[in-house]
């Protein structure tokens, strides 16, 4: 691995240099182990501590195969998805990989009795399988983690309708919380010049997620002049929602849980913000039933910051908690697009807001590589920033994820795996000056 971080650091090893260069039989990587798939049973959801269940382990280097690429991994990030990896929950994730396992003998490989885990990386090239033209050691790049095997006919049209579609480091193995992943090499991007490695790592898969949802016709459609309706609008997700609505000349009204947050959201340039806890929203009155009376006084407050006008588009990803008066805000022939469930899975809302009002559901996950790319483009682009607030060690990768669940993180948090520190990657300076403000906002918020 030294000679590995020798060469990135570098900034001066060719192509040639990289592909010269030996690749390790093993290295570490983040894991839960298949035999603690029980370990919370019985348990709370807010009561599973992450840092009990994942691991860092010396593993060994996988086959590359046709059309894959292996990547040296400088920085990585914590998402939801690690979270529900490492509380085995809706269900342990070792199901996923087993069933990934029966598709052929090449992905045997992913079925491990470990998991190594992670769905963003930012890194460089070090191997290429065959068929694979357009990208070489030394490239250095990013990852979307949109994995897709698309010999299906559903998938060609929008692949994130591949019935083979999964999401690499949460339903397939070897993932970007480690020194090595494997990835295909059609989830590969270029890394954003101006970006340090954690930086970069940041945005892959929040951002991406927010683009479709958001932006893309296979979401809403966000048009100029929207009103858009963002839950948790400073944190992994929430902040590029803001940030696109910003950028496509949306409006958007930022719902946040206290005053540092909405603090992030003005310095992001938003005027609407409700601090939903001081201003003690409480959707259900308990576990079984939802208050239409909060419902409406929410309704009233978002008139109040957009001029007397309901929402166009609600940005949704709580879920049970929420959903209800999510479906109630919206205006009549709105869009509510939902992209996860962090409170709940089983939505309750009421459905005469929905029908006789002509509002439209629309679920949306993760992104398709074209919609990725162009995610990706706006970051290179000075466009939109990342988020991120913190950065951790890999052998800190589990107390990350524990302060992701508690929500007490901001924006996105990120963990160096071979960049010896923070700060490093950085190729283009004087773009990065233009932007420095912007990129350090959650950060500057955190401290």
């Amino acid at each position: 691995m030294k000679e590995i971080v020798s060469a990135v650091l570098s900034g001066e090893a060719t192509s040639d240099d990289f592909a010269n260069l030996r690749v390790p039989e093993s290295y570490r990587g983040v894991v839960v182990h298949k035999e603690d798939a029980g370990m919370f049973e019985g348990m709370r959801s807010a009561d599973k501590d992450p840092r009990k269940s994942l691991h860092v382990d010396e593993v060994p280097v996988p086959e590359l195969g046709p059309g894959e690429a292996l990547v040296a991994v400088m920085a990585s990030s914590v998402n939801y998805n690690s979270v529900w990896t490492s509380i085995f929950e809706p269900v342990p994730t070792f199901g996923f990989l087993e069933r990934y396992g029966r598709l052929s003998e090449l992905t045997k490989r992913h079925d491990l009795p470990y998991h190594v885990i992670g769905s963003d990386l930012a890194g460089v090239v070090l191997r290429t399988g065959p068929g694979v033209n357009a990208w070489k050691p030394g490239d250095e790049v990013v990852a979307h983690c949109l994995s897709v095997e698309l010999e299906s006919s559903d998938g060609h049209n929008d692949t994130m309708l591949d019935p083979e579609q999964r999401i690499w480091g949460f339903e397939t193995n070897f993932g970007g919380l480690a020194e090595i992943a494997l990835v295909k090499s059609n989830q590969l991007m270029p890394k954003p010049d101006h970006l340090s490695w954690e930086e970069a790592a940041a945005p892959g898969l929040v951002n991406s997620t927010a683009y479709r949802q958001l932006v893309s016709r296979n979401g809403a459609g966000m048009k100029q002049g929207d009103n858009v309706l963002i839950w948790g609008a400073s944190g992994g997700l929430g902040s590029y929602a803001t940030q696109l609505a910003l950028a496509g000349g949306a409006n958007p009204i930022c719902v946040v849980s206290s005053p540092e947050k909405a603090a992030i959201c003005r310095a992001m340039g938003a005027e609407a913000v409700i601090d939903r806890n001081a201003e003690g929203y409480k959707f259900w009155k308990d576990e079984r039933t939802q208050d239409p009376r909060e419902w409406k006084r929410f309704g009233k407050r978002i008139r109040e910051l957009t001029g007397g006008e309901d929402v166009d588009i609600v940005f949704e990803h709580p879920g049970r908690e929420t959903f209800g008066a999510s479906v109630y805000v919206t205006r009549k022939g709105g869009t509510i697009t939902t992209c996860a469930s962090t409170s709940g899975y089983m939505h309750e809302y009421d459905n005469r807001y929905l029908w006789m009002s002509l509002k439209r559901i629309i679920g949306s996950h993760f992104a398709n590589y074209r919609e990725a790319w162009e995610a990706n483009r706006l970051i290179a682009k000075g466009k939109i920033h990342p988020t991120l607030s913190k950065v951790y060690s890999l052998e800190d990768t589990g107390q990350a994820a524990y302060d992701v669940h508690r929500n007490l993180h901001q924006g996105k948090v990120g963990v160096l795996a071979l960049a010896p520190r923070e700060g490093l990657g950085v190729r283009d300076h004087e773009k990065r000056a233009q932007h420095i403000d912007a990129i350090n906002r959650c950060r500057v918020a955190a401290n």
